[in-house]
């Protein structure tokens, strides 16, 4: 096997989104920092409710997708077909925009600490047009592998391998063959696991720091790390352990033009998107919910 290393890292920054919530951004802080077919990373993270009661009011999207993964509080979404969710502790959107969707999602808390991360993850340009569709995945439905000595990990999409078992998550099937786990390493621990040779992958440490790959390259707090090509990974927590998102995903190698909450191909489509927005168009279809366990691609 062929154990991946980190080639760049990148620092998460200070932003703010929706009506002005306080977040970290590493990916998509800038356009030229994307990882195929991986568009954009948040992480949000306060026990300030003046850092995140504003939330994020309606707002639209078309062509990719959105992974909302929440570890702490309670995230309520609306979207134009109707649909409500909750999410808590541990739950999951998994939002496929396409065509288009408006939605909102609103904090329904007015104290603690509301913390998770946002995803963008790319749809191949045969997708973009597609309806709209989401899946609300609740934490008891999202397998935990126990990996041993101080290891665990949380399988949110794709299958991990380990000591030839395999825990599927509840995401499958997707154009881009995502992986997403949650791993939780004790402190000293190891994770090794196979990831797809051909696969874009990346790390991103939300606690703690580690070490990665066979040469041991420092990954620190609060940063991204790209991750060359390879058929595995290994991830050596610090002292103080870690916690670690490890994103994989089979890249597009399409064009990406982007305007604000429009993904496309070319700019004559962003235009397209613009004009359906304005006019009402983008949302004239209906927004499917799809049952927990099904691909949210098809």
């Amino acid at each position: 096997m062929t154990t991946r290393t980190l080639q760049r890292i990148i620092p998460s920054v200070a932003a703010s989104d929706g009506a002005g919530v306080k977040l970290r951004r590493s990916l998509g802080a800038s356009q030229s920092l994307r990882h195929d077919p991986f568009l954009m990373l948040d992480e949000f993270y306060s026990d300030d409710p003046e850092d995140y009661l504003a939330g994020f009011p309606a707002h639209p999207h078309r062509g990719f997708e959105t992974v909302t993964y929440m570890l702490d509080g309670h995230m309520r979404h609306e979207d134009n077909g109707g649909n409500t969710g909750d999410l808590g502790p541990g739950d999951v959107q998994w939002m496929t925009a396409a065509r288009g969707i408006v939605h909102s999602e609103m904090p329904q808390q007015t104290e603690g600490r509301m913390r998770g991360f946002q995803l963008w993850l790319n749809l191949p340009a045969k997708e973009k047009m597609k309806p709209a569709a989401y899946s609300d995945i609740p934490s008891a439905s999202i397998p935990v592998a126990s990996l041993g000595k101080g290891v665990t990990a949380k399988v949110i999409a794709g299958t991990l391998e380990h000591d030839g078992k395999k825990t599927a998550g509840p995401m499958q099937g997707a154009s881009t063959d995502p992986r997403y786990f949650d791993v939780h390493l004790a402190p000293l621990a190891v994770f090794e696991a196979p990831v797809p040779a051909g696969h874009n992958a990346f790390l991103y440490a939300y606690e703690g720091e580690a070490v990665v790959g066979p040469d041991r390259k420092p990954l620190q707090h609060r940063a991204a790390g790209l991750l060359s090509d390879g058929d595995s990974v290994r991830i050596e927590a610090g002292a103080q352990g870690a916690r670690v998102l490890l994103l994989a995903g089979r890249p597009l190698r399409e064009p990406v033009v982007q305007y604000g909450p429009f993904v496309m191909n070319t700019h004559e489509e962003i235009e397209q998107a613009i004009a359906d927005y304005n006019s009402g168009a983008l949302t004239n279809e209906r927004v499917r919910r799809i049952k927990v366990g099904q691909p949210a691609a098809t």
